[in-house]
């Protein structure tokens, strides 16, 4: 029961005369007593709130920022590998393969770079422009795979140099280790998002220093161990395997949890409380939707007040997992609840049993317990609930709290898919508004030929080889789903009325077993005595 935001313990009674504060606590006789009944109530308790407010446990493990992308670097989707390094570390590197100068130097934010080599590397290759030029160079082909990108967020409880070893530790132990050059860049515009790019190369190096292949060749042998050769082509039959495990699928996650890994026990190693974790929240058992990655434009946007797509998109996410968080504790708390009493095998008829009092206090002609208690709107409000839902007895007051939590629940799984498709949906319309807007609009600024390029490959991506846009569909579909939500949020608001109406009358229950304990105590101590 909350009264004045203070919590109080469902059997503390408060008398109106002296605001003195009385525990009730069941008897010893073996016969069913009001605070038996009313413990068989499925209204759960709530622990008493201390000192102001509730704190972390001590020893408890706080949640710090996870964020860990992969991605490949293609010359197939129009990127260069020199260009993103000069951009990634603030430079300026002229492109040899096409001739482009690629100046950063005006970029802010960059606070620490380097080039870290395996064994059998050449050691020019510490320059950042030869190393990426050399990799144009022996990839040839038009979509060529020219390097890959792991992006992660720092830990904001590390210091500058902490977060530069850990990046280190991490980039040797995992890449340099296997025979990959990685191009290390810290970034930190102080708006709270301190992150680091990793560069990677894709090609293994050979005992001389030499670029080795990406894949190689291995013959197709029949069931007696002998080469099968192929009569139309002339040759015998063969196929590619890579020469390394870097692009299987296994690997992402191996290293998405070796950062988690090394992350965590790098703040242990601090003294720090809070922990990552690489799994999704569904992995994890968390049931919440996770927020977007702002990035640095959005960061830096929100940190001067300026709203964003993306940061209204988290706001609305985080105020949809707020009422998920009070559900789910609600919820848990009913169902504790609930099997705490499971017990009770024979429960009373809480109906016949409440009319039985209202009905013997009629009689006896205490009117004044009516008005004390409740009025008779009241009374009547009690028992058409436990009526008109069919409740005779305290199982089927049970189930109907199963019921309404059910229902509270299907609202929770409908709102999750709904919600990242909302998130989908938004990112497929914004891409392709800076799409239409830079398409037309000759000439581009350096920024405006990123963000048409960046807007163009997505696009690609989702729209799986179809050649028109279709901006109507997804914003009708955005409208759709929307509504959806309102409908749902709707629904949750109105069961949130439908419990507040049954603690009252829960309250009413309460009232009038605590009464009827009040009036039995004076009997039980004259038949003690004699």
């Amino acid at each position: 029961m909350i009264k004045n935001n203070e919590l109080i313990h469902p059997f503390d009674v408060t008398s109106n005369e002296s605001g003195k504060t009385y525990q009730l606590t069941p008897n010893s006789s073996k016969s069913v007593q009001p605070v038996a009944l009313l413990r068989l109530s499925v209204f759960t308790p709530v622990g008493t709130k201390e000192n102001g407010g509730s704190c972390p446990q001590k020893g408890a493990r706080r949640v710090a920022i996870y964020h860990c992308s992969i991605k490949v670097i293609s010359r197939g989707k129009g990127k260069s590998a020199v260009a993103a390094a000069a951009y990634r570390a603030g430079e300026k590197i002229t492109n040899q393969f096409d001739g482009m100068t690629h100046d950063y130097t005006h970029k802010g934010g960059v606070v620490h770079t380097e080039i870290l080599l395996p064994d059998h590397a050449p050691a020019e290759y510490a320059d950042r422009a030869v190393l990426w030029n050399e990799v144009e160079k022996i990839e040839k082909a038009k979509n060529a795979q020219l390097a890959r990108e792991i992006e992660i967020s720092l830990p904001r409880e590390l210091t500058r140099e902490q977060s530069i070893s850990l990046v280190r530790e991490y980039v040797k132990r995992h890449f340099v280790a296997a025979g990959m050059c990685a191009d290390v860049c810290l970034h930190d515009t102080g708006g709270g998002n301190p992150h680091a790019h990793i560069m990677l190369t894709m090609r293994p190096f050979d005992e001389g220093g030499e670029w080795g292949a990406k894949q190689k060749k291995e013959y197709i042998l029949d069931r007696d161990g002998n080469k099968i050769y192929d009569p139309k082509k002339r040759q015998y039959k063969c196929k590619s395997i890579p020469a390394t495990d870097w692009n299987e699928q296994t690997k992402a996650e191996e290293w998405r949890a070796a950062w988690a890994r090394l992350c965590n026990q790098t703040l242990e190693q601090y003294e720090h409380a809070e922990r990552i974790d690489h799994r999704s929240y569904e992995r994890q058992g968390i049931n919440q939707i996770p927020t977007v990655h702002l990035g640095v434009a959005a960061s830096a946007m929100e940190k001067r007040g300026i709203r964003t797509g993306r940061g209204d998109l988290n706001r609305e996410i985080e105020v949809t997992n707020q009422k998920l968080r009070q559900l789910k504790a609600r919820i848990s708390k009913l169902q504790n609840w609930l099997k705490e009493e499971a017990g009770n095998t024979e429960p009373p008829t809480l109906a016949d049993y409440i009319q039985g009092i209202l009905s013997r206090k009629a009689q006896a002609g205490k009117t004044g317990y009516s008005q004390s208690l409740y009025n008779l709107k009241d009374a009547a409000k009690m028992l058409n609930f436990l009526q008109t839902n069919n409740i005779m007895d305290m199982a089927g007051l049970d189930e109907k709290f199963k019921s309404m939590i059910g229902e509270q629940l299907d609202i929770q799984g409908k709102l999750k898919p709904v919600e990242r498709r909302l998130a989908t949906l938004k990112k497929h319309l914004e891409q392709a508004d800076i799409y239409f807007k830079c398409k037309g609009k000759k000439p581009l600024t350096e920024a405006e030929q990123i963000l048409f390029t960046t807007a163009k490959d997505y696009l690609k991506g989702v729209m799986n080889g179809k050649t028109t846009i279709p901006t109507k569909t997804w914003k009708e579909e955005y409208t759709k789903l929307t509504a959806e939500r309102k409908t749902l949020n709707q629904r949750y608001l109105a069961l949130k009325e439908e419990v507040k109406e049954a603690e009252k009358i829960r309250k009413s229950v309460y009232s009038i077993l605590r009464q009827e304990q009040r009036e039995q105590q004076p009997h039980r101590k004259q038949d003690v005595e004699r």
